[in-house]
């Protein structure tokens, strides 16, 4: 069998240890995993949608929040309608901003800006966000031991991009410096802050280093140590993070994973080039990133070549096998939520007919209360929760016989079903040199022998298989295959 190995496309194609196409899929520890499209949940924002949080109180009850250009909103379970909770007058999120929220005892705290203070909103009594007294505006934020903290803030009528900001201990809403433990530090010499998590440490990432911030108490409070230096994450909503040790993030050399003492390539040799080839610089603050909480895998979502500025491309690293693939898939931003609590009336808000949800009824997301991978289209929250999406996989290329023209008769494709078998085709894609580019014959379906009959002719070759409908794994192909002479 030819396994559909790591998706290696920075790599040459002939004899590539890997796949060179995965499309549509997760990787797996052995070939891959089907990927599902959206399904909408929520009515439209009125501007498209900049960050997406949730969370549950004390019985349990989900509230899910998202935000856009110049409203935060809140989600009605029962009829998902995006109900307006911004403080008077609304904000002004623009360029590559986009919301953070952290979660501080029942606060929901909510930054993401220039212009506009931090937010609250108290989880079981608000009815609306409202700044918070004496706070600055914040690009990022994240909650370190007992503070929250901003990084790159602005303030009494100033900017400060290489400076972090922290709360007065155990009080999100006391933000007096010198009070309580309330202060600030300036980083001076590695360009702006860029990224920021919090933990039991915290993490600060700017364009030419990564900071450390370890809390020691009065009179210090907090230290900075620089663990790296000449060398930090170039773009702001690239960062994604389980933890202090976890954090995924893209410079301008590629991506890497910082453990929390130094960053390691994630994408060298691997995708880093097939990234910046492919990625729409002129729509880069669009790019955005996330964690998804079922698959272990990271994401960044990005505008490719051929886009017009809405984001169609995301990129997947499973962190826990080590292996890339990609998502072709329209959207508008990625993030995480929480299933809300649903009832059977609340399904007619969805559709009023059950045959036609795009989320099949056996899917935890009417449970309630479990974390899912979120996306935004339309102005709606979305989830990632509909028909999986058509996969395309192609083998390395390889040579029948060496110097020699061979013909291929013949691919079995090897694809699990689930539930209802899928529709799976195979296409050859030959060429003679290497010079040339493959020629691709028409799909063949799998007959009842388990094979698919084709015929192509030349000295290299490469196996595509489309799988469509439900389908589990994605192992690999077996060839047919005869040598014809030399040339």
């Amino acid at each position: 069998m030819i396994p559909f190995g790591d998706w290696l496309p920075d790599q040459s194609d002939l004899n590539n240890p890997g796949a060179t196409v995965a499309q549509n899929v997760i990787p797996a520890a052995r070939g891959y995993r089907p990927f599902f499209g959206l399904s909408e949940v929520s009515s439209a924002a009125d501007n498209r949608i900049r960050g997406i949080y949730a969370t549950k109180d004390d019985l349990s009850v989900v509230s899910i929040f998202a935000g856009d250009q110049g409203k935060l909103y809140k989600m009605n379970n029962g009829t998902f309608a995006l109900a307006d909770v911004s403080a008077s007058g609304g904000y002004s999120v623009s360029g590559d901003e986009q919301w953070k929220f952290v979660r501080f005892g029942n606060d929901v705290i909510a930054g993401g800006s220039d212009s506009d203070a931090l937010q609250k909103f108290t989880v079981g009594s608000s009815s609306a966000f409202s700044a918070i007294s004496g706070a600055p505006a914040a690009k990022h934020l994240a909650v370190v031991r007992d503070f929250v903290v901003t990084a790159n803030v602005a303030y009494s009528g100033n900017t400060y991009r290489s400076r972090v900001r922290w709360s007065q201990i155990n009080d999100a809403n006391s933000w007096t410096l010198g009070t309580a433990q309330a202060d600030f530090q300036d980083i001076a010499d590695a360009g702006h802050i860029t990224g920021l998590v919090g933990g039991e440490f915290g993490v600060v990432l700017l364009e030419k280093a990564i900071a450390r911030m370890q809390y020691v108490g009065s009179p210090l409070i907090f230290t900075f140590e620089k663990v790296e230096t000449g060398h930090g994450c170039n773009y702001p909503n690239s960062v994604a993070a389980l933890g202090p040790t976890q954090v995924f993030y893209l410079a301008d050399d590629g991506f890497f994973f910082f453990n929390g003492s130094q960053s390691v390539p994630i994408g060298a040799e691997k995708v880093d080039n097939f990234f910046f080839d492919d990625v729409n610089f002129q729509y880069i603050e669009r790019l955005s990133s996330i964690i998804d909480p079922e698959t272990q895998t990271v994401m960044w979502s990005y505008a490719d070549r051929e886009s017009t500025g809405e984001p169609n491309r995301i990129l997947v690293y499973n962190y826990a096998v080590q292996k890339w693939s990609i998502i072709h898939l329209d959207h508008e931003f990625l993030g995480s939520s929480l299933t809300p609590n649903m009832t059977l009336e609340g399904l007619d808000s969805l559709n009023s007919n059950l045959d036609a949800l795009t989320t099949p009824l056996d899917s935890r997301f009417y449970a309630g209360g479990f974390f899912q991978l979120s996306a935004s289209k339309d102005k709606k929250l979305q989830t990632l929760t509909g028909a999986q999406l058509d996969a395309v996989l192609e083998t390395t290329e390889f040579e029948v016989a060496p110097l020699r023209q061979s013909l291929v008769r013949g691919v079995t494709p090897y694809v699990t079903s689930k539930d209802v078998a899928p529709t799976l085709t195979v296409q050859v894609g030959s060429r003679s040199r290497q010079i040339d580019t493959p020629s691709f014959g028409s799909s063949v379906a799998l007959n009842a022998d388990n094979n698919c009959p084709v015929r192509s002719n030349g000295r290299y070759h490469r196996v595509r298989v489309n799988a469509s409908g439900t389908w589990r794994y994605a192992l690999g192909v077996d060839v047919d295959s005869v040598a014809v002479g030399r040339r």
